[in-house]
């Protein structure tokens, strides 16, 4: 999808795709988390744009686990970059409650059918062909649909319990959406301003 709207971000950072060597998804955390196993509260505003007290009310609302050892793990980075990314145009007791469809409490991870990094990846994959036209960036040449574009994205994903991949692929379609619904008001709030 592109009318004219900049698709150059890292979804949920303030980070340009070019200016980190256009990487995405599980590539971008694997670069964050290349040399440490956590992360420190700076560094998530440094990536995130979000204030401190902002997080703190996430993590008291249950939204985010707390840290360990004031370290925040590669999952609770990817959920807050989910959440971030949403947070424009969703009610946040809605971005929750389809993380919640997902991974059950941010707290356990024995109720999780995804860790949050792998769903980050497929959401920007999604994103990615999407903006690239599908699968192989012909959009002119092949009509797709975003229901078509997730099912590749999710065709090796192996389903830890029944039911596993029907939920995740409604809740990439929800989140996905979303997401565009923000680049969308982000876009019109930039040509108003240009009147």
């Amino acid at each position: 999808m592109n009318v004219g709207m900049a698709n150059n971000m890292i979804p949920g950072t303030v980070f340009k795709k070019s200016d980190m060597g256009n990487t995405n998804g599980l590539d971008f955390l694997n670069k964050i988390f290349f040399i440490t196993d956590g992360i420190m509260l700076s560094q998530i505003r440094e990536i995130t744009g979000i204030d401190s007290s902002t997080l703190q009310n996430w993590i008291k609302r249950g939204w985010v686990s707390k840290p360990k050892n004031k370290r925040y793990s590669k999952d609770q980075l990817a959920r807050i970059l989910i959440i971030n990314m949403l947070r424009k145009n969703t009610k946040l007791e809605r971005i929750s409650f389809i993380l919640s469809y997902i991974n059950g409490s941010a707290n356990s991870r024995d109720d999780d059918i995804i860790p949050e990094s792998i769903l980050y990846d497929f959401i920007t994959d999604i994103i990615d062909k999407i903006a690239a036209g599908g699968d192989d960036g012909k959009l002119q040449e092949q009509v797709f649909s975003l229901k078509d574009v997730i099912d590749s994205c999710v065709h090796d994903y192996v389903e830890p319990v029944a039911g596993g991949t029907k939920r995740l692929k409604k809740a990439l379609e929800i989140i996905v959406l979303s997401y565009y619904s923000t680049l969308i008001t982000t876009y019109t709030e930039e040509l108003f301003d240009k009147l």
